[in-house]
């Protein structure tokens, strides 16, 4: 009886094990297919993540590109501002180059009325081996004064025409040294800005009006601080017009009646040597 009962327990013990295996198998498959899904929410909600975080940054792309948008707009306007602004700066000045050319042909007009009038003259220092003997030498008129506009002093006067010489604008500066000297002939002044007259003319290539220019500074301000400069410039005028002797004359003028214009005196050594050797 013994042997019956043990044998039978044998057999349920033995029938008892697979079941046991694969309801553990069981067990072990469910755990990870929770694993697999507690993984695939946690995909989800990084996934979710993501998204948000990729909207917020288009909404800021978006807004810094109308930002930038906005910018570019009003640098465009600003842009746009300037450039009217120096149309209308250029139109202004255009206008202000038509009023002064009127101004400068009555004052012309002007100068012609009162030119026409009996005047003494000056004439040229004696013993001026560059002017003395030369038929082109004209007299040179001692300036009338005239009444000067309203409001205009000798220094914006001499300032404007300086201006235009300091710019090229070689026409207007003749015109306002001129009247320069029209209206202030008496100014310490004077003398430079026909002398300024004479480089005007040169700068032109009109070297005939220049050495004319330069011969009014030696005849009407003989006295003055730049006669040295006026003779040196005149030497450069008759060189341009292929007069090499009344060339010489002129730096010879230079070199011996002011040995004290250092500068003057050694530059016009320096193109009477040139003019020796050719």
């Amino acid at each position: 009886m013994m042997k019956v009962i043990s044998s039978a327990l044998v057999v349920l013990a033995l029938s008892a094990s697979p079941a046991a295996a694969a309801d553990k198998t069981h067990q072990q498959m469910m755990a990870e297919i929770r694993m697999l899904q507690e993984q695939q929410q946690q995909l989800q909600q990084l996934l979710f993540g993501l998204a948000d975080t990729l909207k917020t940054l288009t909404a800021k792309i978006d807004d810094q590109t109308g930002v930038t948008r906005k910018g570019f707009a009003d640098q465009k306007l600003m842009v746009d501002g300037v450039a009217e602004g120096v149309r209308i700066l250029r139109e202004k000045a255009d206008d202000t180059n038509v009023r002064l050319s009127t101004m400068v042909q009555e004052l012309e007009s002007m100068r012609q009325t009162i030119t026409s009038m009996p005047a003494p003259t000056a004439a040229a220092p004696p013993g001026d081996p560059a002017v003395a003997g030369d038929p082109t030498v004209p007299a040179a008129p001692v300036p009338s004064p005239s009444a000067p506009p309203a409001g205009v002093s000798p220094a914006s006067a001499y300032r404007s025409a300086y201006n235009d010489y300091s710019g090229g604008q070689w026409d207007l500066a003749i015109q306002g040294f001129e009247f320069y000297i029209k209206t202030f002939p008496t100014s310490p002044q004077a003398d430079d800005a026909q002398l300024n007259i004479c480089n005007s003319y040169y700068a032109m290539g009109r070297y005939q009006e220049a050495s004319d220019a330069c011969q009014k500074v030696i005849t009407a301000y003989p006295k003055g601080d730049v006669v040295s400069t006026a003779y040196y410039k005149l030497g450069h005028s008759y060189e341009a017009m292929k007069r090499p002797e009344l060339a010489r004359r002129a730096y010879e003028t230079v070199i011996k009646e002011f040995p004290t214009e250092v500068t003057d005196a050694t530059l016009a050594k320096q193109r009477l040597d040139a003019l020796n050797k050719k």
